[in-house]
């Protein structure tokens, strides 16, 4: 059988006196929608970080097919294959719609853009077709396509979110990182999304974990989630046996209280 695409192994991460992420281990198989839910200040984003490589990890390893990537520099591993968007966004607000987008692709790029434009060549000119059809058409699966000459910092807030995967998925990624996507969007914006990113499971082939606040979302889209509380790996399993654990029902509501 073909092991995990990303597994992560006792991974830690300390700030100080605090240990942020405990000794988490995981593994997202190929294919799956993997969610990662937790109260506030579980240590989700950081283990986010320490995959993507934002966050420099205090002990562990984290493996991408089976090879050690923890030493590895954030492009390093978005040229593997792992993209990723982040909750408070990150997107160039001054460009157009499509320009954002074109930027990643330009950077996906292994020619010199620059040499290109001064002589004219017919590579660099094919690159350049190819390059806009690929931002069209990603505009056009994230529903973007009639804002694409609007300045990113004039979006609505659920069309900037859009951008920002339109952004991830620009990298060609094998396996998205979402985090927090759902957040600020209304009931049927939320609905809306999950059809989303079922839709581009499909289409890209990928592979998705997801953090998210809002668990009734994910307990409807995911395959497998992990619970984290105070940065340790508390529960994992299907949305069903997530739901009835009674260490997750604790670490949400208490003893007594309701099922998440």
């Amino acid at each position: 059988m073909r092991g995990p695409l990303l597994e992560v192994q006792e991974l830690s991460r300390r700030f100080g006196g605090l240990m942020a992420v405990n000794r988490v281990s995981l593994a997202v198989q190929g294919g799956e929608i993997f969610g990662l839910i937790g109260p506030n200040g579980a240590g989700k984003t950081t283990l986010f970080n320490l995959i993507s490589g934002l966050t420099p990890a205090s002990g562990g390893r984290v493996l991408w097919r089976g090879t050690a990537i923890t030493e590895l520099e954030p492009h390093r591993r978005n040229r593997l294959g792992l993209a990723r968007t982040f909750q408070n966004l990150r997107l160039f607000e001054g460009l157009s719609v499509l320009e954002n987008v074109l930027v990643v692709l330009q950077g996906r790029g292994h020619d010199r853009p620059w040499i290109g434009g001064l002589v004219n060549t017919t590579s660099h000119r094919r690159a350049e077709r190819e390059r806009l059809e690929t931002a069209w058409q990603l505009l056009q699966e994230l529903a973007l396509d009639g804002l694409a000459e609007r300045q990113a910092g004039t979006l609505a807030y659920g069309d900037r979110r859009r951008l920002e995967m339109a952004r991830a998925l620009a990298t060609q990624p094998a396996l998205l990182l979402l985090d927090e996507p759902a957040a600020g969007l209304n009931p049927a914006e939320k609905e809306q999304l999950c059809g989303l990113i079922q839709a581009l499971r499909q289409r890209h082939q990928l592979t998705v974990m997801i953090i998210e606040h809002h668990v009734p979302l994910l307990m409807r889209l995911c395959d497998r989630i992990a619970v984290l509380d105070f940065g340790v790996r508390i529960a994992l399993g299907t949305p069903e046996q997530v739901r009835r654990d009674p260490a997750v029902i604790e670490a949400y509501l208490g003893s007594g209280s309701r099922q998440p």
